[in-house]
């Protein structure tokens, strides 16, 4: 049987999302650390996304349409429109604040993950950094295809996004450790029907994995992540102490930037009553 973790329903401001990762018993695939889905949704008049300014340390964030459009505005001065087929990375190193939010002009259908990368820590406290790529890679298969949206990586990973008409046999780095999280559709791996919103983790040492059916998911790979990491709201550190020190930051305004051309306030942090342990280094 494969190792199954169902995402729990939870909110962004009014947006109803999955999470999938991090959850009890598994904190990380690779360096992959966390992963929310939302959508699919239809709306007209409403603002589904609306992030209003918030900080980030020692990750990457990964944003990835399947349907309609973000708009991140961050505290380096970009500004980037995330779209199917396109991806945003931003890296946060030692420290950046950015927003994001559902643009005027839309198609009224919203669709997509976050996903957070933990920074390794020869690189958590690099300079912050923002790269849009227009276009990413695609592969073709007999009966189906992959676009890869993992890019500026800092550690040896993969993130695919695959669509499968038939049979799939898709190969994999056996020094990786996999999980497979089913977008939509009817899939089966190695005979197991897959159910949607569930993370399915795969282990190490797999050449390749094997799907039968009509549908869409996500693959995320590395290696397994070998040092501890502390998260704890939009933060990842590895002592409690960091944390404390970028909330109080944050919260007095003496880091993390401005972001400009939002309107509304930016979002103050949770108080800090306790932290989960960290993850066990792999």
């Amino acid at each position: 049987m494969l190792e199954a973790h169902p995402g729990h329903p939870t909110h962004l401001g009014e947006l109803q999302i999955w999470r999938a990762l991090p959850v009890r018993g598994r904190r990380l695939i690779g360096p992959w650390c966390f992963l929310d889905r939302y959508g699919p949704l239809s709306f007209s008049t409403e603002k589904p996304m609306d992030v209003a300014p918030h900080p980030h340390i020692g990750i990457q964030t990964v944003s990835w349409l399947l349907e309609g459009e973000v708009l991140h505005r961050d505290s380096l001065g970009w500004e980037a429109m995330a779209r199917p087929g396109a991806v945003n990375v931003m890296t946060s190193g030692r420290g950046i604040s950015h927003s994001e939010e559902t643009p005027a002009v839309n198609i009224g259908r919203l669709n997509g993950v976050q996903l957070w990368v933990a920074l390794p820590d020869a690189h958590r406290n690099d300079a912050p950094a923002f790269h849009h790529v227009a276009e990413v890679p695609r592969e073709e298969f007999r009966d189906g295809f992959a676009e890869t949206f993992s890019a500026h990586a800092f550690s040896p990973m993969v993130g695919k996004d695959v669509r499968v008409r038939g049979a799939l046999e898709l190969p994999l780095e056996r020094a990786f450790e996999y999980g497979l999280f089913l977008l939509e559709g009817d899939l089966t791996l190695e005979g197991q029907p897959l159910e949607n919103n569930t993370l399915y983790y795969l282990g190490v040492d797999r050449s390749q994995v094997d799907l039968r059916g009509n549908g869409r998911f996500l693959l995320l790979g590395g290696e397994p992540f070998g040092e501890r990491v502390l998260m704890w709201w939009n933060f990842a550190a590895r002592t409690p102490e960091e944390i404390a020190a970028a909330r109080a930051e944050w919260e007095e305004g003496t880091a993390f930037g401005v972001v400009r051309g939002y309107e509304g306030a930016r979002l103050h942090a949770p108080e800090l009553h306790r932290l989960a342990a960290p993850n066990p280094a792999s």
